[in-house]
């Protein structure tokens, strides 16, 4: 036989292989040997493992049904949210002097890349480095953006206002984290200038 490999089947159902090489029976830490060869039930208990796979399958798909089946719709997994962010100037050009003119020359775009409108009530814009955050109360159309400006002013389609009197972030290193309504991480958007 020399140093083959031999493969045959117990009644029952359970394979044998047997190796010249000495090694342990699976699942403990004895050493087998019978007539110098290893013996190793790898596939011992196949029709077990067999039948209760295709129960764990058929349960799984019993279980997640159609989406609607729970009246909220669940998302793919890897979804991401058609809402970015987009261009940033967190560095106003000029000397930063605190006027309301200078502050609202530091903003943050945030785009709508889907075809449809999202509604952003609820939405936050953060800066990791100040913590200033802003929460919007708009719905933003499909393909369309808004730039939030620091300063103050009126909101429009296009531009909003943070209305605050100090500057939201920093000019060479930050990062601005929008989150939905959930507070989950839709985008984030880092910049380092140093």
């Amino acid at each position: 036989m020399g140093r083959q490999i031999v493969n045959h089947i117990r009644p029952g159902g359970s394979t044998v292989i047997l190796r010249p090489a000495i090694g342990r029976h699976l699942g403990t830490t004895r050493p087998v040997r019978r007539g110098g060869f290893q013996e190793d039930y790898v596939i011992r208990f196949a029709p077990r493992l067999a039948a209760a796979a295709a129960v764990t399958a058929a349960l799984a798909t019993a279980l997640a049904g159609p989406a609607s089946a729970t009246g909220r719709h669940h998302l793919p997994v890897g979804h991401r949210s058609p809402v970015v962010l987009g261009a940033v100037q967190a560095d106003s050009p000029g000397r930063d002097d605190g006027s309301n003119r200078s502050l609202n020359a530091e903003w943050v775009t945030v785009k709508n890349t889907g075809r449809h409108a999202v509604n952003l009530t609820g939405w936050t814009l953060t800066s990791r480095h100040t913590h200033a955050t802003y929460r919007f109360h708009l719905r933003l159309g499909g393909h369309q953006q808004v730039r939030v400006h620091t300063g103050r002013g009126h909101d429009t389609m296009r531009d909003v206002y943070q209305d605050r009197r100090t500057y939201a972030w920093d000019n060479h290193s930050d990062t601005a984290v929008l989150r939905d309504d959930h507070r989950m991480v839709v985008d984030t958007k880092d910049w380092n200038h140093r």
